[in-house]
């Protein structure tokens, strides 16, 4: 059961967009997919299901959050099937599709973001080696109980925040892989060699503090990168522009793998998707421009499926 992580430093490059239609367009394979909303923005939540069904889940503390604070309040560790929700829209237009696949969902919340500055306070102890248990008890939680559901699921995509918090590194040390979106910019780009550097120090942090407490009921992680997605791309001539296409090319020239398909830019069908429950890569579309979307986004899929070794190419 691969774990993916979705990430990027930069807001507003599309990472909440290229979840949920990856996630939907793998489940419509007939895999069994979960998705788990880490980012406190609560944007991928929202794009499955409304408004008026999130605050039942609020009030019946079925959310990421509400598991982070029975560890927080009560030390307690229960388990991720008890937040698991099945969207109702999406995967009735996957059933009506036929093919057999499901999506589910860990919902986020908002006050997320102050769950990372208490966890923060878990980290502490008496003595070096007390700091080094708690860090790696508090960075394994969620890694741990995404294991207990290997059977249930084939694959299971993090949506992370924004930052390299402790949400974040809880999201890498959980995940076998790891995806970039992009856009085709000066400061989307900037960031996303430190994005890796800080991946890579993780890692070797993580897995040097697992050697040294002789941990052997935790496995070693190894996250690696799927590559930079380009997401927003602006077509002229069948071509991106110019600009983009330059930036495209310095990165292609980087350390870091890059898709070869590429997002185009469309914001009318992506702006109504979110509000209709239903990923673009789902959706019925009735011009040329929509289908170069949908095969864009297959596209992507295939590339993924293949790097992981789920699918030939």
């Amino acid at each position: 059961m691969p774990v993916i992580s979705v990430m990027n430093y930069k807001g507003g490059v599309g990472k909440t967009t290229l979840s949920a239609n990856i996630a939907a367009g793998i489940a419509n394979r007939g895999k069994r997919v979960l998705v788990i909303d880490l980012d406190p923005q609560a944007n991928l939540t929202l794009s499955f299901v409304s408004i008026e069904e999130w605050k039942e889940l609020d009030h019946n503390a079925r959310t990421i959050k509400h598991w982070y604070d029975q560890y927080l309040d009560y030390n307690q560790d229960i388990s991720l099937k008890e937040l698991i929700i099945s969207p109702s829209r999406v995967n009735t237009r996957m059933n009506q599709q036929g093919h057999g696949g499901q999506l589910d969902l860990i919902c986020s919340h908002l006050e997320l973001v102050e769950v990372d500055m208490e966890l923060s306070s878990k980290l502490g102890g008496p003595n070096h080696r007390t700091i080094q248990n708690n860090y790696i008890n508090v960075l394994s939680r969620l890694c741990c109980k995404i294991k207990e559901l290997k059977k249930d699921y084939d694959m299971v995509i993090i949506d992370c925040p924004p930052n390299f918090n402790l949400i974040t590194q809880n999201a890498i040390v959980s995940s076998d892989f790891y995806i970039v979106p992009a856009k085709t910019d000066y400061l989307s780009t900037l960031g996303i060699h430190t994005l890796k550097k800080h991946v890579d120090s993780l890692k070797q942090k993580y897995n040097q503090t697992l050697q040294e407490l002789s941990r052997r009921n935790i496995s070693p992680i190894s996250p690696q990168p799927l590559g930079i997605i380009f997401t927003m791309v602006a077509y002229h001539g069948g071509i991106p522009i110019s600009a983009q296409r330059e930036y495209i090319s310095q990165l292609k020239r980087s350390e870091l793998p890059c898709f070869d398909h590429l997002l185009r830019e469309n914001k009318t069908l992506f702006a109504s998707a979110p509000e209709s429950g239903v990923p673009v890569v789902l959706k019925k579309t009735y011009n040329t421009q929509g289908e170069k979307v949908k095969s864009e986004i297959q596209g992507m899929i295939d590339e993924i499926l293949f790097s992981i070794g789920e699918e030939e190419g």
